[in-house]
């Protein structure tokens, strides 16, 4: 079986004239800087299109001129990142062992993995939905929300556990169809749910009268919409991989090759909510307008947040491949390449939204008070952006390599040593200031520590050609 799967594999290599050998070729040979390029911009722009389901909803929820429901929204998006997190257990992990199994030409094995991360994101999603309904008022509560926020908090996060699914596998389908190189399709899939949340989003919240909850129920719809899509390309044949019910069943082998990478990542998600559940409480202390201009902030963050992390999982597929191909000198140029890409991106985009911060925080609120806390917010919070972006591709060059462990251990350092407790010390020394430029400081140092791991690690792989 294993030589016939390697058979169909390399046929995908050497037949120039097909669309599939065009997603291997980008895979295993292609220039560095074009084939970062080619495989993280469409991610990229693709994951912009989700920051506009949050900021489509904040805009919209804004025109409301209630900054509590703009705050109850901001509130419960750590509820998102836990949806998020926990689907990479099967977004990443999975991702991670189908690229390297490409790579090594065990197509089989690829397909079995892709349809275990189906029935995997089926049951935890299920179990999610019921725990956070059973528990919805506590889980508000420790968001953050206080007596202003927290109905509207409760309102919009009881509609998102509700829509789990389709949130979850937004993600986790997304990410499966990149990592065998089929970066246009998942792109195809965010940008159709995301026009239609902002179809559907004035529709729900005004004509409707829902207001936030409306604005809950058309994210959910738009998520259903990007899971369709992505679950008609495996079925209809168009990915290089089959989503085939003769490989429904459990796998224990596969199933501990997507937990090795998948969970420590689902744990460095849950690391970076506990930071903004750390965050957002601290600031909760200021009052309910800072929370909402730093909701606001967070939010037009997320848009060079979200560029650096589509590049970095662009470039999982592609680092995976050849790892599992033993091209270690070609991965060693991939990694150079991907780094300077995204941190030149950064720069621009930190430069842009640092000039334009009131503009951008004016299309949010029309409170002034609000617009003058969110443009010193999102500056502060744009200085992390020149270094953020490196230690997410060193991360994940460690997760599409199957060695976790290492990316486990830049967000232990990351999260807990350096940026929990620099928001306590610089909150208690300079107040909301120190709040908002706490990740800056953490940043400088995370790059650091995390650049030295990797090229020891890259050292020690070379060594054994």
């Amino acid at each position: 079986m294993e030589t016939e799967n390697r058979k169909e594999t390399e046929s995908y290599r050497k037949a120039p004239a097909s669309g599939q050998d065009k997603r291997i070729r980008t895979l295993s040979s292609e220039r560095p800087y074009k084939a970062v390029l080619k495989m993280g911009l469409p991610v990229a722009f693709g994951m912009l299109f989700m920051v506009a389901y949050n900021l489509v909803d904040t805009y919209f929820i804004g025109m409301l001129h209630n900054d509590y429901q703009l705050a109850g929204a901001s509130l419960a998006y750590p509820v998102l990142m836990v949806m998020i997190a926990i689907s990479g257990i099967v977004g990443n992990g999975g991702a991670s062992y189908i690229a390297r199994c490409m790579g090594a030409a065990r197509q089989e094995e690829a397909e079995k993995t892709l349809m275990l991360g189906f029935e995997m994101i089926l049951v935890m999603s299920l179990l999610l939905t019921v725990l956070g309904m059973l528990f919805l008022d506590p889980v508000v509560t420790l968001l953050g929300a206080r007596e202003e926020t927290f109905a509207y908090t409760r309102d919009y996060t009881g509609i998102l556990l509700l829509g789990s699914f389709f949130t979850m596998g937004n993600y986790a389908f997304g990410q499966l169809l990149r990592s065998e190189g089929s970066v246009l399709y998942a792109m195809v899939s965010m940008i159709a749910g995301t026009v239609a949340n902002i179809i559907l989003d004035p529709v729900f919240i005004f004509k409707l009268g829902m207001e936030i909850r409306g604005a809950a129920i058309a994210t959910i719809l738009g998520n259903i919409l990007s899971t369709a899509i992505c679950l008609w390309v495996y079925m209809s044949g168009r990915s290089l991989l089959r989503l085939s019910v003769r490989h429904i069943g459990f796998s224990l082998p596969i199933f501990k090759e997507i937990m090795l990478v998948g969970v420590p990542h689902t744990l460095e998600q849950f690391f970076s909510t506990a930071s903004i559940l750390v965050l957002n409480n601290l600031a909760a202390a200021y009052g309910g307008l800072y929370v909402a201009a730093m909701g606001i902030s967070s939010k037009i963050l997320s848009f060079g947040n979200y560029l650096y992390q589509g590049i970095a999982a662009g470039c999982q597929p592609l680092m995976g491949y050849n790892y599992g191909a033993a091209n270690y000198k070609r991965l060693r140029s991939l990694i150079r390449a991907a780094i300077l890409i995204t941190t030149g991106i950064e720069l621009a985009v930190m430069t842009v939204c640092g000039i334009f911060a009131p503009v951008f925080a004016g299309l949010f609120s029309a409170n002034e008070t609000v617009i003058e806390i969110a443009a010193m917010t999102l500056r502060g919070f744009m200085l992390t952006l020149p270094f953020v972006g490196t230690t997410s591709i060193v991360r994940n060059v460690y997760n599409a390599i199957g060695m976790p462990m290492y990316a486990f251990a830049i967000t232990i350092v990351r999260q807990l040593v350096l940026y929990i407790p620099f928001l306590l010390l610089l909150n208690a020394l300079f107040g909301y200031r120190g709040l908002i430029h706490a990740q800056a400081a953490e940043e400088m140092l995370c790059v650091i520590f995390s650049v030295f791991l990797l090229g020891r690690s890259l050292k020690k792989m070379e060594g054994k050609i």
